[in-house]
This record gives structure tokens, C-alpha cells and sequence, in this order.
């Protein structure tokens, strides 16, 4: 069990891979110098990978899937739990076991959360490093990993920028089933909430211009992809001005939805304070835009939602989703939730339980509290929920959405959802899964289907995370 994460599952990755699993090039690619870059964490890290690789094949360097055929291992991390960044510095302990023992030309980088937050312990305390850029320096990495190559001496570069999008960048789309895509559409976080990291290691937020989110979008269509997920820290409060026209996130989205009907449209990840009518109508108006919002609500008790710096009570949280379902009846929502939150009592943790009970989302993301350092909460707060009591909090917490899931999918038996088929299923290649508009997993025999199609499906059966059906013909 994950000392500080358990997941019904993930949306934005392929059925059944953790949040916290490394994910690594689907496509070798040519260069002088071989790259093997391997990513933890969220979408928007893996998002920040496909940029790296744009900008070492730009510099001459190429991709590989083999680490032992690597000239240069790069890592890009994530630094919000510490499940994550353990996993990263067990893997650093190996590559560089590997370099001082048969390959001491091997470079070891660190790139993006992790880099910007221990740089100096890993370059001057603990020696397990060459490289350390951070998440706006990437433009820097074939200087960085040169310059490293001459000198013998570690190279860094952790500025964080005001300006950075990597707006003008074309994605090397590496880690994809060709049929969905990843756009960032903004970087950074505004919110300064207690438990999180990220406004120190990604810096404030920045929108990347309309402009050049459309164009990426329509060259997406054009190479075929069937399903679009614009990414951002903090998604909904993308706003973007030029020459005086201002574009938010709702404009954004109906502009995307209309480059073409074939084309679905989701985003990850939001905040409950942006999450506007403007936003649910285009939910409700524009029908390649998916009836799936993932709308985190972290705490179910409105003081530690306060203590979380949070911005909105739990009546208000709750009256969102009323406003939500009127709005898109039948929208289907995920959320992420934190158990054992400092100065938790039983009475908040049962806050928290009746809030699934009210809800019913449809999946989950679900936490145990691990302090972060520089954090608001780290330096205000202290961590006095026992860890005992944390586990146990956080099992009851994955007992009820478990149970909740399984429902809400049995209700899906004997409908009938159009299904855009990603692939075959983990578990045989003679059937096929693939989304449903509303984000669950769907499995199904293959017949003559093929990745990228649209198929309706009656669903027969399901488990709690996915569902079962046939296809109607």
C-alpha cells in the first residue's frame, strides 16, 4: 500500500497506471547523443517531457526507451508527495551506482519539481547528480548538458520565469496511443494552498495565448487525434489579453469544440473558485465537450477546507455541484480528497465521509497527508495526526467511493454510451477499451473495431472502476 496515495483511477492515463508509476518514451528517435528521459507525477509533467524532447532533438540529441543504451538519463519528477520523490531518489541511487561502477560518461539529470526544490542537496550534499533544471529552463538543456560534458562540473539552471509558456515549442508527442493528446494551455499556480508545493517549485501562473493553443489543437486534428486534454496547474482561471480582446477559459474551450465535431474536449485540473456558469453552459451547449469535470474538493469539513486555504466553505462547495448537475444533468465528477490533514478531528474526517455520500462522484483521487516542505502548512501548521489514524481515516475514506463507484457504474448497466476505443485491453487483446463521454472505462470485444473509432456500447456489466459492455451494431 502507498504511504500517502491510493487511486480508483487515474483520467488522464491509460487504465490502470498509478499517478505515481514512471512513464517513458513510446517512440525512439534519432541523435548523436542518446536520451533516455523517464517522468513521474502528473499529465502536465508528462506534458513538460514531450517539450524536453522537442528541445534535445531541436539540439541534436535523441530518445531512447533502452536506460542501458543511454549516453544521458534524464528525470523528470515530481515533488507534491513524497511517495513520488522517494521513488526518484531510489533512482537516482541506481544510475548512479551504474556510472561509478561501468559508465562514468553517463550523465544523471534531474529536470523539473524536484529540481528546483533540492538542488543543492543533490549536487552538494549528496553528489547524485550532473544536471538540475527546473520547470520554465528547459529551452537551456542541450547548452546545460554540453556545457557539463566540457567543464566535468554539474550544470543548473532552476530560474523560474514570468513568462515562460513554451508557446512556441511543438510537443514531441512520445508518450501517446495516437488517439488522445495533451495540450498545457498555462503554468504556474496563483492559489498558495496550504499543503501544496507547487506555487514554489512552477512559479505564478502564466496563459499561453489563444492563438497558439488553437493552432496546436488544429494541427492535433489534422494528424488525427480523436480527443484533446488542455492542461494547467490550475486550468479554469486560464485567461489570456491581447491588443485589449481578453479569452477565458469557457471562451477557450467553445473556440476548441469547434475545430471539429469529430473532436472531444476535456481539461484537467480545476479549481471549485473558477469553475463558472459560463463554463458548465459550454458543458451543456457544445457536445464534443466532454459531461466530465474534475473538480477537486480536498475536505468535506468547511474549517479544515479554511485551514487548507481552500477559498470556498463546503455549502458552497456543494451548492457548485447542484448548480453543476441542473446546469449538465447527468455530468459525471471526480475529485481528489486529503485524509489527516493537520489538526483533523473525527468529527471533520466524518465531514469528509458524508461529503462522498452527498456527492457520489463518480472517481476518486485519495491522499494521506504528507507534510511538504515551504509549504504554508508546513511552516503554520503541525502534522499531529498519528499516522495509525491517518491509514485508517484514509481506508474508510477508499472503502465508501470504492462502494460508491461500483454503484454508480451498476447503474450504467443496459444504457447505451459511444465509447472512443483507445486500444486493446490490458488483459487480452481480443477486446478493446476506450472512454465514454463522461470518463469511465469501458471493455469490450474487439470484432473489426480499431483504435480511434467511435463505438456505441451497451454496457452489460462492471467493477467499480470499469465497465463491461457489447457493441451495438
Amino acid at each position: 500500500m502507498l504511504h500517502d496515495l491510493q487511486i480508483l483511477e487515474d483520467p488522464g492515463s491509460s487504465p490502470g497506471q498509478a499517478l505515481d508509476a514512471p512513464k517513458v518514451a513510446a517512440e525512439e528517435t534519432p541523435g548523436a547523443r542518446r536520451v533516455y528521459l523517464e517522468t513521474y507525477g502528473c499529465q502536465m509533467n508528462v506534458s513538460d517531457s514531450e517539450i524536453v524532447a522537442a528541445v534535445l532533438r531541436e539540439g541534436g540529441f535523441g530518445l531512447t526507451r533502452d536506460p542501458e543504451a543511454a549516453d544521458v538519463v534524464l528525470l523528470n519528477t515530481c515533488a507534491i508527495r513524497d511517495n513520488a520523490e522517494q521513488k526518484v531518489r531510489h533512482r537516482l541511487d541506481f544510475f548512479r551506482a551504474r556510472k561509478r561502477k561501468r559508465d562514468e560518461d553517463l550523465k544523471i539529470g534531474v529536470l523539473g519539481c524536484m529540481a528546483e526544490r533540492l538542488r543543492h542537496k543533490l549536487l552538494e550534499e549528496e553528489h547524485l547528480v550532473d544536471i538540475v533544471v527546473g520547470p520554465d529552463a528547459y529551452r537551456d538543456l542541450p547548452r546545460l548538458l554540453h556545457e557539463t560534458d566540457d567543464t566535468g562540473q554539474a550544470a543548473v539552471n532552476v530560474q523560474l520565469s514570468r513568462e515562460e509558456t513554451y508557446a512556441d515549442i511543438a510537443p514531441v508527442r512520445y508518450d501517446t496511443n495516437g488517439v488522445a493528446a495533451f495540450v498545457s494551455i498555462m503554468r504556474g499556480c496563483d492559489n498558495m494552498c496550504a499543503f501544496c508545493v507547487v506555487p514554489f517549485t512552477r512559479g505564478r501562473e502564466r496563459s499561453r495565448p489563444a492563438t497558439s493553443i488553437l493552432a496546436e489543437c488544429a494541427q492535433l486534428v489534422d494528424q488525427g487525434y480523436k480527443e484533446i486534454t488542455v492542461l494547467g496547474q490550475n486550468v479554469n482561471s486560464y485567461r489570456h489579453t491581447h491588443d485589449g480582446a481578453s479569452v477565458d477559459f469557457a471562451e477557450l474551450l467553445y473556440r476548441i469544440s469547434l475545430l471539429s465535431p469529430g473532436l472531444r474536449i476535456r481539461y484537467s485540473t480545476s479549481h471549485p473558485k473558477d469553475c463558472s456558469d459560463a463554463l458548465l453552459h459550454v458543458h451543456r451547449e457544445r457536445p464534443n465537450v466532454c459531461n466530465y469535470i474534475h473538480l477537486p474538493v480536498q475536505h468535506g469539513n468547511t474549517d479544515v477546507l479554511q485551514r487548507m486555504r481552500r477559498t470556498y466553505t463546503r455549502d458552497e462547495y456543494l451548492a457548485l455541484v447542484d448548480r453543476a448537475r441542473s446546469i449538465c444533468p447527468g455530468i459525471s465528477l471526480s475529485t481528489d480528497i486529503i485524509a489527516g490533514f493537520c489538526g483533523e478531528t473525527e468529527d471533520e474526517h466524518r465531514d469528509t465521509l458524508s461529503l462522498l455520500a452527498r456527492v457520489r462522484y463518480d472517481h476518486a483521487f485519495m491522499f494521506m497527508y504528507s507534510e511538504r516542505p515551504e509549504t504554508y502548512a508546513a511552516r503554520k501548521y503541525t502534522d499531529d495526526v498519528p499516522l495509525a489514524v491517518k491509514k485508517r481515516r484514509l481506508s474508510e475514506i477508499i472503502a465508501l467511493q470504492t462502494r460508491i463507484s461500483l454503484e454508480n457504474n451498476q447503474q450504467e448497466i443496459g444504457r447505451i454510451h459511444t465509447v472512443l476505443v483507445e486500444g486493446p485491453s490490458r488483459r487480452s487483446d481480443a477486446q478493446l477499451c476506450g472512454r465514454t463521454d463522461s470518463n469511465k472505462m469501458t471493455v469490450f470485444d474487439r470484432q473489426d473495431f480499431e483504435k480511434g473509432q467511435y463505438v456505441r456500447v451497451r454496457i452489460t456489466g462492471c467493477t467499480s472502476a470499469t465497465l463491461l459492455g457489447e457493441a451495438v451494431v
